[in-house]
């Protein structure tokens, strides 16, 4: 979602585009053989009695021949590529590094509206359009080397055409809310998708969540709230303010939290489909950032309007938004930086979303949320920083620390390991 450019200095943090996933989250599945039991007769024929030791059956006898029972050995599997240690080290890796992209993506795109402050739907659309050139261009490389197989791309769309439908909903129905919102109101708000994506999450994927990844994702959702609004006259902010934007706004997030949802529920149907593969990411991404582009086309006189760019002013307005974006021509001013930071931005965006579909993809949709949000207030301390292009940093107030406080303290609860239980258990 692209916030507008008039929005305070907390809220254009959490107004860059992303794909929401939205994780774009794969379940690991596998397979495993366990001894299968076979009652013979209660006077097994002598024959059966006098196997080799290496025959694939083996023999265990009890007090009395009526419980004789023989147990079919199956051959042991193949050890496994990836040690469990190995794979979590793999998956915390994954984890840091798009903590460390999504930071980055927040502190790339403050530096690209340095040059684009009057262009900010110009480079909206030019991310959404471009990125589906971009992505099946990686999709084609990827099937002609082999790694996308045609069962790949025979997956039902109708997924991937809910995906692009939900995410552009979900842009509309923010930006035509962020417009009449206050701007400290627009990130507490938004902090409805965490548990958008806990019930959808529950009711698509049929997950249950104990008690302390409940409270441990509400806890990071209000610290995020507490970090972003810290210094903010929040008592009467949506006073004035008809009920239908702030609902508006929740359902934006509704929206962007079942796309995210959908795509984790690719990836874990896509395992029965392609009897165990894994589906690559790039088909996820291809397919669901073209029907998203689709959809924002069928809406971009809306949004144009909601961004106020009349309609027919549209042409104009783009075509000067790619000389800034180029920084060529006579008649272009204060783009400086570009087209260098637009460029960084581009390519330090397009690196987190795929990063962060390989975690929806390795782990889950809501792990990839609490992700994104850790980064906010990190993203916060950085712009208060001086850098180049931004003439002044920012004193954050103890709000912010404190807010920063309980996001991690729920990081830390939702991630407490569920207590081992004795016995064996069916899954």
């Amino acid at each position: 979602m692209m916030g507008s450019s008039t929005l305070s200095f907390h809220n254009s943090l959490l107004s860059a585009p992303s794909s929401h996933l939205i994780k774009n989250a794969g379940t690991s599945f596998s397979s495993s053989s366990s001894p299968t039991s076979m009652s013979l007769l209660h006077r097994p024929r002598p024959s059966l009695l006098r196997l080799s030791p290496n025959a694939p059956f083996r023999l265990t006898s009890t007090r009395t021949p009526r419980n004789l029972k023989l147990h079919a050995s199956l051959p042991n599997p193949p050890p496994p590529s990836s040690s469990p240690s190995s794979i979590s080290n793999g998956v915390v890796f994954t984890s840091l590094l798009t903590i460390a992209l999504a930071v980055a993506n927040r502190v790339l795109y403050k530096l690209a509206l340095v040059p684009m402050k009057n262009h900010p739907f110009f480079l909206a659309q030019f991310t959404t359009f471009g990125y589906v050139v971009i992505y099946f261009s990686i999709l084609y490389i990827r099937y002609r080397s082999g790694i996308v197989t045609d069962e790949m791309l025979r997956l039902p769309k109708s997924r991937f055409v809910a995906i692009g439908a939900l995410e552009a909903l979900g842009v509309a129905s923010g930006m035509a809310a962020a417009a009449m919102l206050p701007g400290p109101a627009i990130p507490i708000l938004s902090q409805t998708f965490l548990v958008w994506q806990l019930g959808f999450s529950s009711l698509v994927l049929g997950r249950t969540y104990r008690l302390n990844q409940i409270v441990g994702c509400i806890l990071v959702a209000a610290g995020v709230a507490l970090a972003v609004a810290s210094g903010n006259d929040t008592g009467q902010m949506l006073s004035g303010v008809e009920s239908v934007w702030p609902l508006l706004m929740i359902a934006s997030s509704a929206f962007q939290a079942g796309a995210s949802i959908i795509k984790e529920f690719v990836f874990v149907d896509a395992a029965v489909h392609l009897k165990g593969k894994s589906l690559d990411i790039f088909v996820v991404n291809s397919f669901g950032s073209g029907f998203q582009a689709l959809f924002v086309l069928i809406f971009l006189p809306f949004l144009s309007n909601m961004r106020g760019i009349p309609f027919t002013q549209l042409p104009t307005y783009l075509k000067d938004g790619a000389g800034c974006f180029l920084n060529m021509g006579g008649a272009v001013s204060g783009c400086n930086g570009a087209p260098l930071l637009p460029l960084l931005y581009i390519v330090g965006n397009l690196l987190f979303n795929i990063f962060l579909l390989n975690v929806v993809k390795t782990s889950s949709a809501v792990v990839a949320s609490l992700i994104v949000m850790l980064s906010v207030p990190i993203s916060i301390y950085v712009l208060s920083l001086p850098l180049p292009y931004l003439q002044e940093g920012a004193t954050l107030s103890p709000f912010f620390l404190f807010g920063s406080a309980i996001l991690v303290s729920g990081l830390i609860l939702y991630s407490i390991p569920q207590p081992a239980k004795s016995g064996s258990e069916s899954r």
